[in-house]
């Protein structure tokens, strides 16, 4: 088997503070290294990250931190990754992004735009003939995003990519499993997400509505940016939770719901990272509709889907413990067996042995 050295250029590997990318970007990187690469993972130092980490630096990558207060630290940044056989730049590093996007390609290696926010950068690049990227996508040797299915792989190739494939975001079994209950998250219903502009407005139909209509359930909120929202009083807000938490989290409650940002409920075919990290651990799920959702879990059998709040509120009200059991064992089931990052992993081998060598 031919081995890479392969470098990535993204947000940051040990924190998911505001950086909803993280357990994807562990899971491939883990992946990548089972099967015998070498990885690099170049994260700025930005949003104290770094203050808020997760884990500490993994036996499977080597991490460099880099100061990224002007772009001729971060252009010197990516000269340490000249050598590699592969160079990953990915969308929403968070600071000097058209720097970086630019940069990696003056190293004249093969060089993959990784995007794990497709329908979102796709509608501005569509949008705006003179965005940077625009200019440097047709150079990248390969497009991957990990959503978004044939359309956004359509929309990108309208742009001039080279080629693109999607590298869905799956479970690693390893870090999300099943767990005690804990006390810390008893509830009825629970959602972790990040209070952002282009979600906030479904969350307050999918989760916020329902916990007012049902007075009488308790519903919990995590992640970041939630303190001055006004809530109904049943909704308990813990602020962000780290990804050590995530199986008790939503190991402690009747059902975790789903809430799908904008763009990729627009595009269809954009699974959250948290769609199978709740169905790895075996609970059950509530998730608003978005086209293809039958492509990774089945509805009533695997997982709950709702339209809008007044369905969330009759999914909940007539769900019973032994049948959201029976749910999440059939979504942990069906993960495990076609959606963990050992496969997502060996998809991303093929294409780079394939094209490197």
């Amino acid at each position: 088997m031919t081995e890479l050295d392969i470098s990535f250029f993204g947000s940051s590997l040990i924190s998911s503070w505001w950086n909803g990318s993280c357990t994807y970007y562990r899971g491939i990187v883990r992946g990548l290294h089972a099967l015998g690469h070498r990885v690099t993972f170049y994260e700025p130092i930005a949003y104290d990250r770094q203050q808020h980490r997760d884990i500490d630096d993994p036996g499977w990558a080597r991490v460099v931190v880099y100061p990224a207060e002007d772009a001729g630290q971060v252009r010197a940044t990516v000269q340490r990754a000249r050598a590699a056989d592969v160079v990953v730049k990915t969308s929403g590093v968070g600071v000097f992004d058209d720097v970086l996007e630019e940069a990696v390609l003056g190293l004249g290696g093969f060089t993959v735009f990784w995007d794990v926010d497709a329908p979102a950068t796709l509608s501005r690049l569509e949008s705006d003939p003179a965005d940077p990227l625009r200019a440097l996508l047709p150079a990248y040797d390969l497009v991957l995003t990990y959503g978004g299915g044939e359309p956004v792989v359509r929309r990108y190739a309208r742009l001039g990519a080279r080629e693109c494939h999607v590298v869905y975001n799956a479970v690693d079994p390893l870090t999300h499993q099943p767990a005690p209950a804990d006390p810390r998250f008893t509830a009825d219903l629970g959602l972790l997400a990040n209070r952002l502009p282009d979600r906030e407005e479904r969350i307050e139909e999918f989760f916020l509505r329902p916990a007012a209509l049902l007075p009488e359930r308790t519903f919990l909120l995590g992640g970041n940016g939630w303190a001055d929202k006004a809530m109904p009083p049943n909704v308990r807000v813990l602020g962000h939770v780290g990804t050590g938490d995530h199986n008790a989290f939503n190991s402690s409650q009747l059902a975790v719901l789903n809430v799908t940002r904008d763009s990729m409920v627009a595009n269809g075919w954009s699974p959250a990272t948290r769609v199978f990290e709740v169905a790895g651990a075996g609970c059950c799920q509530i998730t608003d509709a978005w086209e293809g959702i039958e492509d990774f879990l089945e509805p009533v059998r695997e997982v709950l889907v709702a339209r809008d709040g007044a369905e969330v509120v009759a999914h909940l009200s007539g769900l019973e413990p032994l049948r959201a059991r029976g749910l999440g064992e059939a979504a942990r089931k069906r993960v495990l067996a076609e959606h963990t990052y050992a496969h997502r992993a060996q998809q991303v081998d093929a294409l780079l042995r394939e094209r490197v060598r």
